[in-house]
């Protein structure tokens, strides 16, 4: 028996648990409130992907209803699917790493439409080991049968989501609601058969759901709805990023047929609050005595006399940093998560592949100013930067309890300077660990920085670039110019740490001559190998954002709703008129090559099927910037570190015209 169950809901990602359960774990221990936590999406996904899972899914297929050339061959494959599945399953979890070899020789992964891509990508297989190769191959075997299981058995199947749609820009709770009146979906029966069972196990008093994307919603809303009908003594709250940035105007009555609360932001001091009135019968939340101590409540909507209302009556402080304890990732299946490669490409592979530990050097952003971003929320405004020293020992103990020395921090844009304390701490301490970090590409990271990065065991950083504009990056705030993107990116290039850009295209006043001439910018830092990996975003303008408050100071024209549950993708027409979405087929496409070292002398034309204008980037732009000059100034109080080994001396004599001299 445990007060607290903390519960990740499908889906999330199938290489590592999402940390926000972990975080909040962490400091329940150190309140002495015992929970238990689980991701609900990998349990699914192991029970969906076995050789049980796998006949069960056949046997509800009707084969007269496969008139997809593709599904029928699937469907026809279904033993061979059926005989590999565990065997394929137990490799991409690294337990059976002699498979590899069977998997390249070729004839043992049965093969559908998404190997048809191989032809065209086999050169890429002699840069990759046999053991990537291998991972590549068994994830277009599972997204083979991602696409029969999405075709035959639940539209809304997706490895990283599920009815992602439900959740998006939902204004309004009705389609949500009216969806959840509907029968279970074979996935539903799966996640609550694996629900039930630990509900039973833990018999919790307090059931917390976190919820951080929008392909989660409708799952946390279907466990809600379970745990409601069958343990109606349990009180259940979300938490998560979904509503803190699109329910803080909730409004809807309905949810809180599902939910008893709905905390917004740093959740540790309103889920301490929630754990004492649910576990405290003296001071029992739903039943309060005029007289008695009113229930303390932090940024947390509840139902009160059948009205929504919002409480904040908690004067006590939210804790700091350095008060929140250290994730702990125990009770999670560690070593039953899946690693996959989707792309051929090294940096890019990293979201997928691998078990990574999620800690933050700093909460929140300590540059704070992209006026795309949702810098009025606390989770972006509230800078408070971990020390060095605490957020090592918080990686030794990390690496303790799960045995894994790889870690990503998950920071909206990680401090150079802090990153610089960490890496001589991590040095000081001779410890072995993989990191990576997504970063703003600023001036600070100069060439000796970041060899100190590597020497501590820094692989990767991602960082935006958004639109490659300089009168764009001006006015989206971003403090960066394109000269000093390829300057910082080729200072982390040259000492051995790739680098991910994300890419923006369709901000506000944006002209088609800015989309191409961005493109070209792009073409160059690929093709001048500073950048390896990168995502075009297409622009989203959000209700917390600069952008959403001020639609007016952007060019842009909102779309009003009325809102009742969710608001943050606000729909808006641009001024200039453009037909940004055109622009999307081609620069995906364009990138996709790009990241795979080729056609980097195609004509920017050729990406796209409407007339573009030729770009008025000088073809040689990125390499003059690199050619620059920069001035080498050190503070007078600097110091220089070695990070090499012991430096040998030696002690000789030389003689000048024959007399003996030191």
């Amino acid at each position: 028996m445990k007060d607290i169950l903390l519960i990740t809901p499908p889906f999330t990602q199938l290489n590592t648990p999402y940390p926000a359960t972990a975080y909040l774990k962490g400091f329940l221990n150190t309140k002495g409130i015992t929970s238990f936590q689980m991701d609900l999406g990998i349990e699914v996904i192991l029970e969906l992907f076995s050789k049980n899972g796998l006949t069960l899914i056949f046997e509800r297929s009707i084969p007269e209803s496969l008139t997809d050339e593709n599904l029928q061959r699937i469907y026809s494959l279904k033993q061979d699917y059926i005989n590999t599945i565990d065997s394929v399953i137990e490799f991409l979890q690294g337990k059976n790493q002699t498979l590899a070899r069977q998997i390249c020789a070729g004839n043992f992964l049965p093969e559908a439409s998404r190997f048809d891509q191989l032809d065209d990508m086999d050169w890429a297989f002699g840069s990759m080991g046999m053991q990537d190769k291998a991972k590549h191959l068994a994830t277009l075997y599972l997204e083979d049968l991602s696409d029969f299981i999405k075709e035959c058995i639940d539209e809304n199947f997706g490895f990283s989501r599920y009815a992602e749609r439900l959740g998006r820009s939902a204004n309004s709770f009705d389609e949500m609601y009216n969806h959840l009146q509907k029968d279970l979906t074979y996935i539903d029966t799966i996640s609550l058969n694996i629900l039930n069972n630990r509900v039973k196990e833990i018999q919790p008093k307090l059931v917390l759901i976190s919820v951080p994307f929008p392909g989660n919603l409708y799952s946390a809303f279907r466990c809600a709805q379970f745990i409601k009908a069958n343990h109606p003594e349990i009180k259940i709250s979300m938490g998560g990023g979904f509503p803190n940035t699109e329910l803080r105007d909730l409004k809807d009555q309905r949810v809180f047929e599902f939910f008893d609360f709905i905390t917004l932001d740093d959740g540790e001091l309103p889920v301490e609050l929630l754990h004492h009135n649910a576990c405290n019968s003296e001071n029992n939340i739903c039943n309060s005595d005029e007289g008695r101590t009113s229930p303390q409540f932090k940024r947390t909507f509840l139902l009160e006399n059948g009205i929504v209302i919002y409480k904040n009556n908690s004067i006590q402080p939210d804790y700091k940093q350095s008060q929140v304890g250290t994730p702990d990732y125990s009770d999670l299946l560690l070593e039953s998560y899946i690693s996959v490669i989707e792309i051929a490409n090294p940096m890019h592979s990293l979201w997928s592949d691998g078990r990574w530990n999620k800690l933050t050097m700093a909460h929140g952003c300590y540059w704070g100013k992209c006026t795309f971003c949702d810098i009025s929320l606390d989770y972006i405004k509230l800078y408070e930067p971990v020390a060095a020293k605490l957020l090592v020992d918080r990686m030794e103990e990390i690496i303790a309890q799960t045995g894994e020395n790889g870690f990503h921090f998950v920071d909206e844009a990680a401090p150079p300077a802090l990153m610089r304390e960490v890496a001589l701490e991590i040095l000081r301490r001779k410890l072995t660990v993989s990191w990576w970090t997504n970063i703003r590409f600023e001036k600070n990271f100069t060439a000796d920085l970041c060899m100190l990065y590597k020497a501590s065991g820094c692989i990767a950083v991602s960082g935006g670039l958004e639109v490659a504009s300089d009168r764009l990056l001006q006015l989206i705030q971003k403090g960066v110019t394109v000269e000093q993107v390829a300057q910082v990116t080729r200072n982390f290039t040259e000492a051995g740490i790739m680098v991910h850009a994300y890419l923006m295209y369709g901000y506000p006043t944006q002209t088609v001559q800015e989309t191409i001439d961005s493109l070209e910018m792009v073409r160059q830092l690929f093709e001048l190998g500073i950048i390896q990996s990168g995502f075009w975003h297409q622009f989203a303008m959000t209700a917390h954002s600069p952008v959403g408050m001020f639609p007016e100071e952007f060019g842009v024209i909102p779309e009003s709703n009325a809102i009742t549950f969710a608001n943050n993708d606000i729909q808006f027409k641009d001024k200039t008129g453009i037909d940004h979405d055109k622009f999307s087929f081609g620069l995906k496409k364009s990138l996709f090559n790009y990241m795979h070292g080729i056609c980097f002398d195609y004509e920017l034309q050729d990406w796209f099927d409407f007339k573009v204008p030729n770009t008025t980037i000088s073809s040689d732009y990125i390499v003059s910037c690199l050619e620059k000059e920069n001035s080498f100034n050190i503070k007078p109080t600097a110091k220089i570190i070695w990070i090499g080994g012991k430096p040998l001396k030696q002690i000789f004599t030389k003689s000048k015209k024959g007399i003996p001299g030191k």
